[in-house]
């Protein structure tokens, strides 16, 4: 493909801070970084919006679509669209999918979880997946076989760190923990599928850890009153969203990530990227991604006590957990880089916009 002549629009109807609109701000970059000019249109978030405006090959469109501004929304879009003539369009979920136009190129929907597919997915020219498990449950909806391509996720931390010993001086400081505390990182929403509360329950019984839980969500005020309920709340910290992800994993010992449903894990990938030994619940994704005691951890799904053994064993012999993160970067970097996933990506750039699908929908 020449990438000087490609033009991608993408369409993120997310305003919220989560793993997919993590990953598409990271692949919007990557794309950039290999040349390709994008049109990007979100919702309102400024952060995102100064993040991706600032590279030279993305122009940022920010269109709102929530209620009284749904028409105008549509409206703009469509306008948007004719004025850019993009090669090709990368729909972000529901949302993005359901308003993405139709009519002016191929229109490609990611879908990254197991919800039911809708009409808005089956007039779409291919759906992505980012696991074989995911693929399958798209086919089973009735997507055609043809029309699903699998594209995982890549692993990357783009950010310059302190050293790992400055990093976690400068956490231990900022959050207050003992110089004797191991830290536990957790990331993502603070929401009942995340289970975080299965982590709170399982640190309990583990003295002098701290725990990092990078995130925020509706459940937070449930998850506050269930480690003071545990006496765990003067090792929790609740940080919030944050920008500086690169650090705190540098000054992490142990990743946690307790999904009860998850299609991929991006969380695994970024442990990898860093180092960390990971610890994950046996969700589809994360059972995909990691080989049991060999790059992770696993533990069934809600078992607390069996995240306690995880944790325990970890922390009782870190050259395990360097054995495990030294397999899980070497299997990040062969499968799962950030350039491996670019050209897959450009790669089916390439054939959707050769094969003009578009015109025969």
């Amino acid at each position: 493909m020449d990438t000087s002549r490609f033009k991608l629009m993408q369409v993120m109807l997310s305003s919220q801070e989560g793993g997919a609109e993590t990953f598409f701000e990271k692949l919007a970059l990557a794309l950039a970084d290999a040349g390709i000019r994008q049109y990007v249109v979100v919702e309102p978030n400024p952060r995102r919006e100064e993040l991706l405006s600032a590279h030279p090959l993305v122009d940022v469109k920010v269109i709102r679509f929530r209620g009284l501004s749904e028409i105008l929304g549509r409206i703009r879009i469509e306008l948007y669209a004719r004025r850019v003539e993009p090669s090709a369009m990368l729909a972000w979920m529901g949302r993005a999918t359901k308003r993405a136009p139709r009519d002016c190129c191929p229109v490609i929907a990611r879908a990254g979880g197991y919800y039911k597919m809708e009409p808005r997915y089956f007039d779409c020219d291919l759906v992505i997946g980012n696991t074989p498990d995911l693929m399958d449950h798209f086919i089973k909806q009735g997507i055609p076989a043809e029309k699903v391509e699998f594209i995982p996720n890549f692993g990357d931390i783009r950010q310059t760190v302190l050293s790992r010993d400055k990093a976690r001086e400068s956490i231990r400081i900022s959050e207050r923990i003992p110089n004797t505390h191991r830290i536990i990182l957790a990331l993502g929403r603070l929401h009942p599928v995340k289970g975080l509360d299965v982590l709170l329950r399982a640190i309990a019984p583990v003295p002098d850890v701290t725990v990092l839980l990078a995130g925020d969500g509706p459940l937070r005020a449930d998850l506050e009153a269930l480690a003071k309920e545990l006496g765990v709340a003067d090792r929790i910290r609740f940080l919030g969203w944050r920008s500086d992800v690169a650090e705190l994993f540098a000054a992490t010992d142990i990743c946690c990530f307790t999904s009860r449903r998850e299609g991929l894990g991006n969380v695994i990938l970024e442990a990898w990227g860093q180092k960390v030994p990971i610890v994950a619940a046996r969700a589809e994704g994360p059972s995909w991604l990691i080989d049991d005691d060999v790059d992770g951890l696993l533990f069934d799904i809600d078992d607390h006590r069996q995240l306690t053994k995880c944790i325990q064993t970890l922390l009782d012999q870190p050259e395990l957990g360097k054995r495990l993160a030294d397999a899980g970067n070497k299997k990040l970097l062969q499968r799962f880089g950030r350039d491996v996933i670019v050209k897959q990506y450009i790669d089916m750039f390439d054939r959707v916009t050769v094969s003009g699908c578009y015109s025969d929908s």
